[in-house]
């Protein structure tokens, strides 16, 4: 496929809300595409290079993307600059950097900016979607010094041997603004729907993604089989691989400990810490790095929304010599803690490990405790269909402790006096209360079945909702009166309904922080979009005054929940909060309304 036919179907799924419209949309480019574009055109749907546990960014600026389209669009013979002679010479591109700024500030889209611009010089689509790949990734991986300019000049030639639609894409790549509105799972059923013209293997497929979470390779082993038999043969076949991250598994929610028995009976109770989310890989013998094939690493580590998170990390290195195996899969979670008391901090603290430049310093000031709670693989035999109380033993046996990894002490009952107690000793000692796991269970990804679950954190407490809700910030609304030299008075945030639609059930504008307030306008700036995301519902009465691409996720804390007209999930919170900006989390990781109307006993 060429990359603007490829372009034609991007631009198509931009336009389409419905999600089984875009099912079908991709399903179409997955039948069209040559076994060995694949695993290229998943990743570029998404608007990467790499899935996501694996990074690669282009380090390019919207400035940069200005400044190639300025380029670009001046470098025709008859405007007498063609040519790489003076690309970067004489010539003064203030003038013309400032005309594309403006069209770009009108727009409010670099890429819609690049297709207007590029429009008359606009050649024939004939470079291939692999082609177009190489020379986007080519680009990404340009460092060192002088990279920026080496990077633009790149950008200029490729943009230069393509037609107008394919640079508006491009751009969106380049400068990470690819956003058409569906999730992974929409790409699953797609490929479900390209092979059966129905979801029927969507449940397989979904199972091998959690196993192994990389659409591309998958996508490459499920279409690369005709016959129905040896296609299901290649899901079971697509298993757990050291090195890629496995679908973590979550928490439902129960309101009582003694409903908790009556569903789970024999249970472990941890305790909950409010920590980031760590899956370490170790192998003994090395992997390979996708940023420097040519080097081997020993460790890896995922959040849970499954990106990279090794940098992180400097101290996982100890880890080596504290394991038994040669490769091992943890599940576990990392929280700071003062070394002179031994206190855990809180989350906003342990949370400045999420940074590109001076972890080790930060490290020094921050010292991570690892609790490691579950054992996933060991020496390349998956563990996932083991019970719980086999994982736990297998992982005593492994994993020897110090003071920077802990393996999590639980409580083993089928009590519910006994578990009531456990939890209010956690909450006593300034923790979250406890998660609570279903003895035999196997490791289930996501939030299916009762096999991990959490209660409601004080036992009769006044509010009515059960726990937290995780939120998309939609957009924000201009400050008002004292608010007005923030510019942002309150914000708008959904809930996850079906078809991966974002509903809203608040606008808050209470009970924040003027730092809070602050922290959210410079987040909220650098998500701006000119129009309302293709899966936003939003009624007329609550449009914000600034819309936001769905990338801020918070921790949204409220009383009750209730019957409402004006929002779109035909409920709202009463009395909402803001608890804290969740960093860790990805809009895809946010609060369903069905676990909404769960967590409210609705």
């Amino acid at each position: 496929m060429n990359f603007s036919e490829f372009s034609h179907y991007l631009e198509q799924l931009e336009k389409t809300s419905s999600r089984l419209e875009m099912t079908a949309q991709l399903s179409e480019v997955f039948k069209k595409l040559d076994p060995h574009e694949v695993a290229v055109a998943s990743y570029l749907l998404e608007g990467r290079l790499l899935p996501s546990y694996q990074s690669l960014e282009f380090q390019m600026s919207i400035k940069m993307a200005i400044r190639a389209l300025a380029r670009s669009h001046w470098s025709l013979p008859e405007s007498g600059d063609s040519g790489t002679d003076t690309l970067f010479g004489e010539v003064d591109w203030s003038g013309r950097e400032a005309v594309v700024n403006a069209a770009y500030k009108r727009l409010g889209d670099i890429g819609a900016a690049a297709q207007e611009l590029l429009t008359e010089k606009s050649v024939a689509g004939k470079k291939s979607i692999t082609t177009v790949y190489d020379a986007l990734t080519e680009i990404a991986r340009k460092s060192g010094e002088g990279s920026q300019e080496r990077k633009i000049q790149k950008v200029v030639e490729l943009l230069n041997q393509v037609d107008a639609l394919s640079a508006k894409y491009i751009c969106r790549i380049i400068v990470g603004t690819l956003r058409l509105g569906f999730s992974t799972m929409t790409l699953l059923d797609s490929l479900s729907w390209a092979m059966t013209g129905t979801k029927a293997e969507n449940s397989l497929l979904e199972d091998a993604y959690q196993k192994k979470a990389d659409i591309g390779k998958l996508a490459e082993a499920y279409l690369s089989q005709t016959d129905e038999t040896k296609r299901i043969q290649a899901l079971e076949k697509y298993n757990i691989e050291v090195g890629v991250p496995i679908v973590p598994q979550l928490c439902q929610v129960l309101a009582s400990p003694e409903e908790v028995i009556e569903k789970m009976e024999t249970i472990y109770a941890e305790a909950k810490y409010d920590g980031l989310r760590v899956q370490i890989h170790l192998s003994k013998k090395g992997l390979v790095d996708p940023a420097n094939p040519d080097q081997k690493i020993h460790l890896k580590s995922f959040t849970r929304s499954m990106e990279d998170s090794t940098h992180m990390f400097p101290e996982l290195s100890k880890l080596l010599d504290l394991v038994d195996a040669d490769e091992v899969i943890f599940d576990g979670e990392a929280i700071g803690y003062d070394p002179t008391t031994g206190k855990l901090l809180p989350f906003q603290e342990t949370i400045t490990r999420k940074r590109k430049h001076d972890v080790e310093k930060v490290a020094e000031s921050i010292p991570l405790r690892f609790f490691i709670f579950d054992i996933l693989a060991v020496d390349g035999r998956s563990l996932l269909q083991e019970s719980l109380r086999e994982r736990k033993s297998l992982l005593k046996k492994i994993l020897t402790e110090t003071e920077s990894f802990v393996i999590t002490s639980y409580l083993e009952t089928s009590d519910p006096k006994e578990l009531q107690i456990f939890h209010e000793e956690k909450l006593a000692a300034g923790l979250e209360g406890v998660v609570i796991k279903q003895v035999d269970s196997p490791y289930q990804s996501g939030r299916k079945g009762w096999y991990w679950v959490k209660m409601k954190q004080v036992a009769g407490a006044h509010a009515k909702l059960l726990d937290t809700i995780d939120c998309v910030v939609l957009g924000y609304y201009v400050g008002r009166g004292k608010r007005t030299g923030f510019g942002l008075g309150a914000f708008l945030v959904g809930v996850l309904s079906e078809g991966e639609v974002v509903v809203t059930i608040a606008k808050i504008g209470t009970g924040m922080s003027d730092e809070q307030i602050k922290d959210l306008k410079q987040r909220g700036d650098a998500l701006q979009v000119p129009e309302m995301p293709a899966m936003y519902q939003v009624s007329k009465a609550l449009v914000p005054d600034v819309w936001l691409r769905p990338e801020l996720v918070v921790e949204i804390a409220a009383d009750e929940v209730t019957r409402s007209p004006q929002h779109t999930a035909g409920v709202a919170l009463r009395f909402p909060r803001l608890i804290k900006l969740r960093d860790d989390k990805n809009w895809q990781d946010a609060t369903t309304l069905t676990q909404l109307k769960k967590i409210a006993q609705l």
